[in-house]
């Protein structure tokens, strides 16, 4: 397979899609709508997973797990989020197959097999998580309940694009039981905290906290709070969500407990979630022609080793070499590759690493043993420069903070670049179509003029941001008073 990228500006989808594949994060299934994420993809994930895990434990979050299953009734049981899923659910009506006795070695539905109830597989798991926190809480003793799940769960889309949109995904799902509404909004608030730190710190994407507009908001809550990135694009990628439920799922489940003056009261609730999607926007804020570019605190692999050498009587200096250099860099906790295949010649290794993205590339030849040097590349800047063998090890370190910082630098530049103010609609629809990014603009605060600038432009209010600035303006559609600006912007 050839490993050659179509350019981001001959065609952006195209390049992304190139990059997925032709990087090995992941490949396309022959199950409609889903992908299989190969090992590179899954050390990302498992590094995005493992600090994201470690991130939730400090905060007092414990891991369980959920039927993937959902009885119908019980996924009905909150109006609001049943239908707000209702058009992406993959439902299980039977549970046995049997020979076709018309089409021998073919198998059919077996109709006497139909279930009495049919099952939901989870689209999300508020249904079957709060039908159980019923026999969980009882009094003010069981409260709060802070659970995460790792899982998988399927929406049924017509339209899908490796890790952006697919039927089947990996996420993780926090739900959360307390006793009041202000420790419910308080906890709501603090896990938008822990993905905002997440995404910049480790994914080195900066992000604009903010809450949904009623229209945008999960169904099912009261408020949605959210992160939202700028891709290179120009198009905003909603990177993270949690919801303010109210007592909307304790009401339809029933779930009450006693408070300490022995009055029954119904429970307030949280959820919040962050997807394999975040891959998605890891490649698309940060990648370039040549490849991957991959921030080093979540990077699946940190630095690569490669040796230049001829002949086998060379390579077992260059081996011992190295094997310090390795025992070094895994003391500091940073993961390193020694390529010493011979099937490839390193040109071709060095191509493949940057295609990758692999952070910081080591080239070590006899000359270079011998003048106590090392040829070190580094991906972001595509910089190469020779640098002295001691000390290595804590120079590679250091090297990697400073690629770390200037990938988020590079992109928190252009997303701030990227945010523009409209003060008319002839302003409006000309920064959509000539400079896309975020467009902050005032707008009346009413569903109808929300449903008509997307009808219109395709675009949607990504977020009012919090603690946005008040101010008097006019809406830029209806010419309505408005109190403060929204952030508009197209969306993956």
């Amino acid at each position: 397979m050839s490993k050659e990228l179509t350019s981001r500006a001959t065609d952006y989808s195209q390049w992304y899609n190139d990059l997925v594949i032709k990087g090995e994060l992941a490949d396309y299934s022959a199950v409609r709508g889903c992908m299989v994420i190969k090992p590179y993809g899954y050390a990302l994930w498992e590094n995005m997973r493992d600090q994201l895990d470690r991130m939730f434990k400090e905060t007092g979050h414990v891991n369980a797990y959920f039927p993937l299953f959902v009885p119908k009734s019980l996924f009905e049981a909150e109006e609001k989020n049943a239908e707000g899923f209702a058009k992406e659910c993959a439902v299980v009506t039977h549970y046995r197959l049997k020979n076709d006795p018309a089409n021998p070695g073919k198998l059919i539905v077996d109709p006497e097999a139909k279930l009495e109830e049919e099952l939901v597989i989870r689209p999300t798991s508020e249904a079957i998580i709060w039908n159980t926190y019923k026999g969980w809480i009882q009094s003010y003793r069981d409260l709060p309940i802070l659970v995460n799940q790792w899982a998988n769960v399927v929406r049924w889309e017509m339209r899908t694009r490796l890790f952006l949109r697919t039927a089947e995904f990996l996420w993780q799902e926090g739900h959360t039981a307390h006793a009041t509404k202000e420790e419910a909004i308080e906890e709501t608030k603090k896990m938008l905290e822990v993905y905002a730190d997440f995404v910049e710190h480790y994914m080195a994407v900066p992000v604009i906290k903010g809450v949904k507009t009623a229209n945008e908001r999960f169904a099912g809550a009261e408020d949605t709070y959210c992160i939202e990135a700028l891709m290179q694009d120009g198009k905003a990628l909603q990177a993270g969500t949690s919801h303010f439920l109210g007592q909307n799922f304790a009401k339809a489940f029933d779930v009450q407990y006693l408070t300490k003056e022995n009055k029954q009261e119904y429970v307030w609730a949280t959820s919040w979630g962050v997807s394999t999607r975040l891959i998605g926007a890891l490649i698309m804020a940060h990648s370039d022609d040549q490849g991957l570019i991959m921030p080093p605190r979540i990077a699946p692999l940190q630095v690569v080793i490669v040796p230049i050498f001829k002949g086998e009587e060379s390579k077992p200096i260059i081996d011992a070499k190295v094997s310090i250099l390795i025992k070094e860099l895994k003391s500091l906790g940073i993961s390193v590759k020694y390529d010493d295949n011979d099937n490839a010649r390193p040109g071709w290794k060095f191509a493949e690493y940057e295609l990758k993205g692999v952070p910081v590339r080591v080239a070590m030849g006899l000359r270079d043993i011998e003048n106590n040097v090392v040829e070190l590349a580094r991906r972001d800047t595509k910089e190469k420069s020779v640098v002295s063998f001691d000390g290595l090890a804590a120079y590679i370190k250091n090297l990697l903070e400073e690629i770390q910082h200037n990938i988020f630098n590079r992109a928190l530049a252009f997303r701030n670049e990227n945010i523009r103010e409209a003060n008319s609609w002839e302003e409006f629809i000309q920064l959509l179509d000539t400079k896309a990014g975020f467009v902050s603009a005032h707008w009346d605060g009413t569903s109808e003029t929300e449903e008509k600038i997307k009808e219109q432009t395709k675009a949607t209010i990504r977020c009012i941001p919090l603690n946005n600035k008040q101010e008097e303006g006019k809406c830029v559609l209806t010419g309505n008073p408005s109190t403060q600006r929204v952030l508009f912007a197209r969306a993956y």
